[in-house]
């Protein structure tokens, strides 16, 4: 698993009842996942975007365990995810040289040889945001939003959520820099405070500590649609935590009561059909794909499985499917660890890309819902599962004249399919919903 986006919405379980067993996978399919990998170029598992500076954001310390969920079941429920775990830096990219830090739950910066974002590694469209800050007195920051990676001038390419409270142009904290002053004057200095966003179309509305101070709409000829999601340090201490995002304008892409929408893949052995709401999958190799397809997008869908580390996948951007091995990107689902060890997946991982990077820990558990969250956005993917970031990837392959993702980078569009695996199968899926960016 932002042109298309996909939500889920749903209650999960964390870190109970894990197990370290691994079901041995059906021989025929491992063949075929093999061969369909045969000729592809080995893609390098790394987190980056090009960056343009030489000093990456750095960790205080890199956590060996997951990193505990700073959002309720309810939250949760409701889609939102962490764009910071609490504990790293992972899936953010510098643009300068700033000190960007992450400890004690906490993102720092107060240095660098010129002023710098911290930024999202993939864009998002329409959403709500919440985000707490502290900053130094006579400290300038910001948040900012729809952004490209580089913004030159927030009155065109980006909406700069400032945090300062002597601007000399008077866009002080709450404003969107050289486009709109807040409704009322308030203070960004020496407390911790919220930002709550909500970015709909052209219309973002700003909360502070729950206090409505800017309604702005964009009536330009050239309305922001989509873009990154940045924290800067322009000059003096800066912190923030509690980062998170919820997307918004989503459409269920499976109805709860039958299959329309979904078409079976020729040649599959696995049994689905719609039982309470879900769609329940059984017995393996076997695929179910959308009819519609997607290219940059992002996707939540809520899964459980039926036994100990069974193995499935949604897989993404694929070209129509045949039988034996499906021709697209894979989202993992396979909640095996090693020696009961979450930071070692016995088979990548729920929420790796399957045979591109693994998860770096697995979160969910077998028997529980589990929430799995996926942006595709261009060759960028990034994956969360029950809220919390585990993959951050980006495709380096060269296209393959197949067109097949299974065989080296796709940007083209395709459909989504349910992977029932071997004859194990035994899993659920629900509340898979998908919104344009």
């Amino acid at each position: 698993m932002r042109a298309l986006m996909i939500t889920c919405l749903c209650v999960v379980g964390f870190f109970v009842g894990c197990t370290s067993s691994e079901p041995p996978k059906n021989p025929v399919v491992a063949f075929n996942e093999t061969m369909a990998d045969s000729n592809s170029d080995k893609a390098k598992s790394t987190d980056a975007v090009a960056v343009q500076s030489d000093k990456k954001p750095t960790d205080a310390s890199v956590s060996l365990q997951p990193p505990k969920s700073l959002l309720s079941a309810d939250e949760i429920a409701d889609g939102w995810v962490q764009l910071f775990d609490g504990e790293t830096l992972f899936g953010w990219k510098a643009n300068s040289d700033v000190n960007w830090s992450a400890t004690d739950g906490v993102i720092t910066a107060d240095k660098g040889t010129k002023p710098g974002l911290l930024l999202t590694s993939v864009p998002f469209a329409d959403y709500e945001l919440r985000c707490d800050f502290w900053m130094a007195k006579g400290g300038n920051s910001g948040v900012f939003l729809r952004t490209p990676f580089v913004p030159t001038d927030p009155g065109v390419d980006c909406y700069e959520l400032n945090i300062c409270d002597t601007h000399p142009q008077g866009f002080n904290t709450g404003s969107f820099v050289k486009r709109q002053k807040p409704t009322k004057e308030v203070s960004g200095e020496e407390a911790w405070k919220t930002f709550h966003v909500r970015a709909e179309g052209p219309r973002v509305v700003v909360k502070l500590d729950g206090e409505e101070v800017l309604d702005f709409t964009d009536k330009t000829d050239k309305p922001l649609k989509s873009g990154l999601i940045g924290l800067q340090m322009n000059s003096g201490l800066v912190k923030f935590r509690n980062v998170f995002v919820k997307p918004l304008g989503t459409k269920d892409l499976f109805n709860g009561k039958d299959l329309a929408g979904w078409r079976e893949v020729p040649g599959s052995k696995s049994k689905f059909e719609v039982i309470d709401g879900a769609i329940h999958v059984t017995n393996g190799q076997g695929y179910w794909e959308s009819e519609a397809t997607f290219a940059n997008f992002v996707l939540q869908a809520q899964v459980k499985t039926n036994g100990d580390a069974l193995n499935s996948g949604i897989f993404f951007r694929g070209m129509p499917g045949k039988e034996g091995a499906y021709p697209g990107y894979e989202f993992q689902i396979q909640n095996g660890i090693k020696n009961g060890d979450r930071t070692k997946p016995a088979d990548f991982g729920t929420g790796a890309i399957f045979r591109r990077q693994a998860a770096r820990f697995v979160v969910s558990n077998d028997r529980e819902w589990t929430t799995l969250t996926l942006v595709a956005h261009g060759p960028t993917f990034a994956t969360w599962v029950n809220g919390i970031p585990i993959t951050d990837w980006t495709d380096e392959r060269k296209p393959h004249a197949s067109g097949n993702a299974r065989e080296g980078l796709r940007l083209e569009g395709g459909h989504l399919s349910l992977q029932g695996h071997d004859p194990t199968t035994n899993l659920d899926f629900r509340n898979i919903r998908v919104s344009g960016q």
